[in-house]
């Protein structure tokens, strides 16, 4: 079987992630690597020893890319993967899928009219407890979902948003807590309860007086199946890192996992502290295992290398997707979600109201 001409585009933290899964995928070709910035393009070239370009549609033209990573700040997510869709490129994009729903509707738009694929890292949905809730509402063990709700508390100092200088504006990184961080927890929310029908929130800069943007964010949800749900997340909680999601059903029984723990983690710079587990499991009669699960799941992410591996078993996903004409783990459609979630919780705050869904843009 030939192999995908693959490239990306943004040589910046995440990148690298991307760049050692298109290695190391099996029906990849890495081939070129593009970023604004020619003397960072060209060192981050030479470590993965492909082609360096400053134009990525020039890269696309010349080396024939067929699939290309996005991993740029999220403002620029939607411009280079239109780019790409016209040329009849396969897109994964780095999430989250973009910055706005307008941004998320003309990348839907693009490949809708060249027939390619998109999809949206969410590396979390491969976690194994996080499966094992999404598995355990599908097989009914809960009833019907009736509450979700997300917690994550963290931290970023002034370093961190000194590290680059498009973080903490809404120019440059289009949002806080909810666009950078948040999104993978949020993108859990609703892929296990559903469409949104209405949200109510707020969102604050509590002490971060250095960024334009949100370190803490709350909302209200009402689910389209009539189930409730709530959302709180926030960088302003030093140290820390703790973040959960859980499920409570009609029957009952709770299910959860703790998606990150111990410290904030930051592509290229910290490592994982503590691994994600099943944290919380009141099925009846598999209560007794979350310790055995627990105990699994912690002996097997301390096994690999789990900066690394996630991105590669999603980056690997994508290829067959494209491969094969299925769906992706992470469609753009699901990417847009949680776009949407993020986009109406800024607009219940701007107009002190509740928001409808689908929220025009």
């Amino acid at each position: 079987m030939t192999k995908l001409k693959t490239g990306l585009v943004g040589c910046g933290k995440v990148g690298h992630l991307h760049a050692k899964a298109l290695l190391c995928t099996q029906d990849s070709a890495f081939t070129a690597v593009c970023d604004r910035e020619a003397d960072r393009t060209e060192k981050f070239a030479a470590t993965y020893k492909v082609k360096p370009y400053t134009d990525v549609e020039e890269m696309i033209r010349r080396e024939n890319i067929q699939l290309l990573c996005i991993c740029t700040p999220h403002p620029l997510h939607a411009e280079l993967a239109v780019k790409a869709a016209k040329r009849g490129v396969h897109v994964l994009v780095e999430k989250p899928l973009a910055s706005s729903l307008a941004d998320c509707d003309a990348i839907l738009r693009a490949a809708k009219a060249s027939g390619v694929t998109i999809g949206m890292v969410s590396q979390r949905r491969f976690y194994t407890p996080c499966a094992r809730v999404k598995q355990a509402i599908v097989d009914g063990k809960i009833g019907k979902p009736i509450l979700g709700t997300v917690v994550m508390y963290g931290w970023r100092d002034e370093a961190y948003y000194r590290s680059d200088p498009w973080r903490g504006s809404w120019k440059g990184e289009g949002g806080g807590v909810l666009v950078n961080q948040a999104p993978h927890q949020i993108d859990l929310l609703q892929w296990y309860m559903g469409e949104v029908d209405e949200l109510f929130g707020a969102w604050a800069n509590l002490n971060h007086p250095y960024i334009e943007v949100e370190d803490t964010a709350i909302a209200v949800l009402r689910f389209k199946n009539g189930a409730l749900g709530n959302i709180l997340v926030s960088n302003s909680q030093n140290p820390a890192l703790h973040a959960k999601v859980h499920v409570h059903g009609s029957n009952g029984a709770s299910i959860g996992v703790q998606t990150d723990g111990g410290a904030m983690f930051i592509a290229g710079m910290t490592n994982i502290i503590e691994p994600p587990v099943t944290d919380l499991w009141t099925i009846p009669g598999e209560e007794s295992l979350l310790p055995q699960w627990q105990k699994e799941e912690s002996d097997y992410f301390l096994s690999i290398n789990a900066i690394e591996h996630y991105h590669q078993l999603q980056v690997a996903d994508f290829v067959q997707a494209v491969i094969t004409g299925r769906a992706p783990a992470v469609p753009a459609e699901e990417g847009r979600r949680t776009v949407e979630i993020f986009e109406a919780l800024y607009r219940s705050e701007r107009e002190k109201k509740p928001i409808k869904f689908p929220v025009a843009n």
